[in-house]
């Protein structure tokens, strides 16, 4: 397991102030009111090591095939759906929505290989992540990877706890399946819009991992 690059900076802040606290916690409560000190330093600490475990990549076997399209965010699955975008492909698309709690492990990663196509910002709301319009409402960033198999399109969305979406892709850039192309702060979720005809491999409820867990497959042709 190693620690996200996105992290450094929070983990040494919280480090700094948990060293901090504690120095000044039993420098003053050490003696008269040690009981005080003790607790502080366990609420602290406990704050810190989950800080730490949120920014975690953990090692893993990743799912490797040109037919297959894997998860690209650790979580449940919240939505499986037809739905009209209106975004980018302007017709009907197959959505499967991974909702992301902020014990999840938050790197985004590709799909599936492909070359991206289209990729923006859209500013929004912080409505909570399972909300119906969080999709289309809150602050998101989408990309659209296409290969020879279609084209899918991916969405990072804020919610009310994710305040920072950091997104590595761009127009003409090519990713290898499985490969970070995101990371979200704090939970959220994560839609991918895929074509009618995928056979969707996941149910409602179901708990999936980034680059492993296959969501869907392409028709073959």
């Amino acid at each position: 397991m190693t620690i996200h690059r996105e992290g450094y900076r929070i983990i040494a802040v919280s480090a700094f102030v948990f060293v901090l606290v504690n120095i000044f916690s039993f420098y003053f409560f050490g003696n008269s009111v040690a009981w005080l000190a003790y607790t502080l330093f366990a609420i602290t600490l406990v704050l810190f090591l989950l800080i730490l475990y949120f920014f975690r990549i953990p090692n893993r076997v990743h799912t490797f095939s040109e037919s297959k399209i894997v998860a690209p965010a650790d979580g449940k699955v919240v939505v499986i759906e037809e739905i009209e975008d209106a975004e980018y492909f302007h017709d009907n698309r197959l959505q499967v929505s991974i909702f992301m709690s902020p014990l999840n492990v938050h790197v985004n990663r590709v799909p599936v290989d492909g070359t991206v196509i289209y990729n923006h910002y859209h500013k929004g709301e912080y409505l909570v992540a399972w909300h119906p319009k969080s999709s289309v409402l809150n602050e998101r960033h989408s990309i659209v990877l296409e290969n020879a198999n279609g084209a899918i399109l991916v969405k990072q969305i804020a919610g009310a706890l994710a305040k920072r979406i950091c997104n590595y892709a761009h127009p003409g850039k090519i990713f290898k399946q499985g490969e970070e192309f995101g990371f979200i702060k704090f939970g959220s979720r994560v839609d991918m819009l895929l074509p009618l005809d995928a056979k969707v491999e996941v149910q409602l409820g179901q708990v999936v991992k980034s680059g492993v867990t296959v969501i869907a497959s392409f028709k073959q042709n």
